[in-house]
């Protein structure tokens, strides 16, 4: 069997995924916090990064996790990321509940950048990152909208930092990506709603 185009897995992928209903990914989405708490060492992490859904792609619910760490009061911190004016960066900020939020070109809410209940965290800092996909292959290399900002991010990151793809769609990670780039960097893991895949 051939590797696929990211090309290819974005266009197929993402059509599966917006043809869940609304539901189906308020269910998924628990599922996939449920993986993620139970199957890793969270209490040992003090930073865990996160995106915030864009609910017109049929992202994962992440706000279910962060009102699950809120909840419970769990010591574990959250941030997740600005655009940058640039647009081709990303900053990162403390997701408090006292933050405020504001909606970025995309629709994607993001938090006010403060000092006191929005302070910028560096990717140094981070235990774990939760990271957006539409497709993995078995090397943990991922298919992403294209724009190559977690790319750039991770590469950032300290090499302990454990990448972790979310993905709705029950799917087995492919053979292969036949145009992945020197720049992509690989996760450790992706959560499916049915299983945990490690790289």
């Amino acid at each position: 069997m051939q590797n696929l185009l990211k090309s290819n897995l974005r266009v197929t992928s993402l059509q599966r995924r917006l043809a869940l209903s609304s539901g189906d990914v308020a269910r998924r989405s628990d599922k996939l916090r449920e993986r993620l708490f139970r199957e890793f060492p969270v209490n040992a992490w003090q930073w865990l990064h996160l995106f915030l859904p864009l609910d017109k792609q049929n992202e994962p619910d992440t706000w279910n996790i962060v009102r699950w760490v809120w909840g419970e009061q769990l010591p574990l911190r959250l941030a997740v990321p600005v655009v940058q004016p640039d647009r081709v960066s990303l900053k990162h900020y403390e997701l408090t509940p006292e933050g405020q939020l504001r909606a970025n070109r995309w629709g994607i809410e993001e938090p006010v950048p403060d000092p006191i209940n929005a302070p910028e965290v560096l990717p140094t800092q981070l235990d774990a990152v939760l990271v957006p996909l539409l497709a993995v292959d078995a090397a943990g290399h991922r298919v992403g909208y294209g724009g190559g900002f977690y790319d750039r991010f991770l590469a950032q990151c300290r090499p302990d930092t454990q990448l972790i793809g979310l993905n709705l769609l029950n799917d087995a990670p492919v053979r292969g990506i036949a145009d992945v780039l020197t720049t992509d960097v690989p996760l450790h893991a992706c959560i499916t709603p049915d299983r945990v895949w490690r790289f």
